[in-house]
């Protein structure tokens, strides 16, 4: 019995560790394939997924939507180069390429709302006929999928002028602070008529932050042109918000944007103001400042009236009384009042005239 107990535990053991041979080389396969075509791994995707759902148990929360102009401050981050140099791509370029290599997902755009299913997710192909992309499909060898080369000329990278940036507020309770988180950007062509017409903007896409964010980590982006060291990437740059964009919306119950409920300039102009005071003062206005109470009780606190200032009291009285008695004598005027007084009056001859 216990020759065959011994047996028994040897192939129980040489099947384990065979299987367990066999799931490292299955796995280090897959991370090295991964890593050849530029793709993340799946402990990469777990970790991003976790940190962007950290603020899940928020009590306080609110959607904003800027539209960020590519040509002011330190926007032209994303715009510049147009072409590839020294290692740098502009957002758009990134953003394009992992579509055209199907590595992400786009959803289609629709007026006044944003849903990320796979009902409205939009065909690749159809995407780049819409906007007339010229483009040529490669079959993947062993995948059964399509990529779809493009040429670095015929990417309509000069046209993106702006993107629409989707943006939550909430209040993190763990830390006690505000957090700003992306959730989805929107690439929009600025193109004009045949005839150098007015510019029409065409919002091209949505796609989600968090399946974008990962490969945006990898490259490096200059954000200041006395500095041309390449400090951070396009990350660091919407998670500092670097970014500055005019908000356009709010998330509200009729779903209508600042222009449709503020169709005066000036007004619009207020409510915008109004909107970002009330996120930068909300955190504020959670804690209570012991210092501010104190200081305006002590300015206007009263001293109590105590004998010794009372003393004082009658003193001073006792004096403005002597110096307003009419018995006393009065100073006599100085030199200077007696000149003014000479030269202002003219002087008359007491001798009698005949």
């Amino acid at each position: 019995m216990t020759l065959s107990k011994n047996i028994l535990f040897l192939c129980m053991f040489f099947m384990t560790t065979s299987l367990s041979a066999q799931v490292r080389r299955a796995v280090t396969k897959e991370t090295t394939t991964q890593q050849k075509s530029g793709d993340i791994t799946l402990r990469a995707k777990s970790f991003i997924e976790t940190s962007q759902n950290n603020n899940s148990g928020s009590q306080w929360s609110r959607t904003i939507y800027r539209e960020l102009d590519l040509f002011q401050g330190t926007n032209a981050s994303l715009y510049f180069p147009e072409e590839p140099m020294d290692g740098q791509t502009n957002l758009f370029r990134i953003i394009f390429g992992l579509i055209a290599e199907n590595k992400i997902k786009t959803y289609e755009y629709l007026d006044g709302r944003e849903i990320y299913t796979e009902k409205y997710e939009l065909n690749t192909k159809e995407l780049l006929d819409k906007f007339y992309i010229i483009y040529e499909e490669v079959q993947q060898k062993g995948r059964g999928n399509i990529t779809f080369k493009i040429d670095e000329s015929d990417v309509p990278c000069n046209e993106v002028r702006s993107y629409f940036v989707k943006e939550k507020w909430s209040f993190d309770p763990m830390g006690s602070k505000m957090v700003s988180t992306i959730e989805a950007i929107c690439p929009v062509l600025h193109r004009s008529g045949d005839f150098g017409a007015d510019v029409t903007k065409y919002p091209m896409f949505w796609v989600k932050y968090e399946a974008l964010k990962p490969y945006l980590i990898n490259h490096r982006i200059m954000s200041d042109g006395e500095n041309n060291v390449l400090r951070y990437n396009y990350d660091d740059f919407f998670v500092m918000r670097q970014y500055k964009g005019d908000i356009y919306k709010t998330m509200n119950l009729q779903n209508k944007t600042l222009m449709q409920l503020y169709p005066n300039p000036d007004s619009l102009k207020i409510a915008r103001a109004k909107i970002e005071a009330e996120l930068v003062n909300f955190e504020s206005s959670l804690w209570i400042k012991d210092d501010a109470p104190v200081q305006s009780v002590k300015k206007n606190e009263k001293k109590p009236k105590t004998e010794e200032t009372e003393s004082d009291n009658s003193e001073t009285e006792e004096k403005g009384m002597r110096r307003s008695n009419p018995r006393s004598k009065e100073p006599a005027p100085t030199k200077s009042k007696v000149k003014e007084s000479s030269s202002s009056a003219p002087v008359r001859s007491v001798r009698r005239t005949r």
